[in-house]
């Protein structure tokens, strides 16, 4: 793995001053509760700002839905990916919690899409047009699930760069379910096939 703050490739960076808040042992154990894992992008301008600050106070709401405190990676920054021509870079991050009990997958994908709604995202039918906010469910404990709203595991999350960076520095040695091969494994099979995208852009904590 690289070491926290170096280039992954010319695509792919962790923002200056942005840290990882945990990791996913830091959770508590014995909850009954599934580890909800959930990737954060962001590449327009929204009611907090820039990218950067609207992944930083969607992180604050994603704790809303949660009684235990949640885990937040690092903001990255990559080039967009299968995007219209001219789109911005990205903001990239990652989120680990333990959603509120009783939640199931499609309750959590309402509550995402209604943060991203309260952000301003607006869905153009274009496909990966610009957006001031996406909330993807990447992973709800070992739920697998094909319907037509919802996908579980996301069946891009062991090829994409920009959500495995972020998620290697809060779960690196996680197997998502239905992968033989952990997030930082994953990870580096993308990075050895130049494909990762990304850059770190932040060292800061998340105050939650």
């Amino acid at each position: 793995m690289n070491s926290p703050g170096a280039i992954i490739n010319k695509a792919i960076s962790r923002a200056t001053g942005s840290k990882a808040r945990g990791t996913i042992a830091d959770l508590p154990a014995g909850t009954g509760i599934p580890l909800c894992l959930i990737g954060l992008g962001a590449n327009l301008d929204s009611r907090s700002g820039s990218p950067e600050a609207t992944l930083k106070d969607a992180a604050r709401e994603l704790q809303a839905l949660s009684d235990y405190p949640v885990v937040i990676s690092s903001i990255w920054r990559s080039s967009p990916v299968d995007c219209p021509p001219g789109s911005p870079d990205f903001a990239n991050a990652a989120v680990a919690m333990l959603p509120r009990s009783g939640a199931n997958p499609l309750e959590l994908l309402g509550c995402l899409q209604q943060i991203e709604l309260d952000f301003g995202r607006v869905r153009k039918g274009i496909h990966n047009a610009p957006r001031a906010l996406d909330l993807d469910l990447l992973v709800c404990g070992n739920i697998i699930m094909n319907t037509t709203v919802l996908e579980l595991p996301h069946p891009r999350l062991h090829v994409r760069g920009f959500v495995l960076a972020p998620l290697a520095e809060i779960a690196p040695g996680y197997v998502p379910p239905g992968q033989h091969l952990s997030v930082e494994a994953l990870l580096e099979v993308v990075e050895r096939a130049g494909e990762s995208g990304l850059l770190k852009v932040t060292n800061d904590s998340v105050s939650l």
